[in-house]
């Protein structure tokens, strides 16, 4: 589980790192002000002004690059016409060179690589890369 989300873990771990240190610094920095005014720290006026803080920096930050992110690979997923990579016609070459490589076993194969590359219903899935690797030329029926 580690190894396969890796990039997620360490993305939570920066994050819980910069969201400590955020609130650390921002603590001195409060302290310090309130000094500055001879007062003494009060933790509710603390929680507070950073509570407003992050929210603000996650506003007008986070939310901002998740939705670039995420939304425009999600809508590049369902294959949206504003995303589309137009390969469909580099795909149909493929599967006419398939065809005509292949003989009868063409239209096997390609259903094959079809359903691998979870290509049903007009987009594609999640690839699944260390399987391909271990199949080699054994799915294209020996071809390379």
């Amino acid at each position: 589980m580690f190894k396969k989300y890796a990039y997620a873990w360490i993305t939570v771990a920066f994050f819980l790192f910069s969201l400590a240190g955020h609130w650390m610094f921002g603590w001195f920095a409060f302290v310090g002000e309130q000094q500055s005014h001879g007062q003494a720290p009060n933790i509710n006026a603390y929680l507070m002004e950073m509570s407003r803080d992050t929210f603000e920096n996650w506003q007008s930050e986070f939310l901002q690059l998740l939705w670039q992110v995420v939304g425009l690979a999600y809508f590049l997923y369902i294959g949206s016409p504003s995303s589309k990579e137009n390969d469909d016609r580099t795909e149909a070459k493929l599967d006419a060179l398939i065809r005509l490589n292949a003989g009868e076993n063409g239209e096997t194969i390609i259903a094959e690589i079809d359903k691998h590359f979870m290509r049903t219903g007009g987009h594609a899935g999640p690839y699944e890369h260390e399987l391909e690797m271990r199949r080699g030329p054994r799915r294209t029926g020996g071809a390379t």
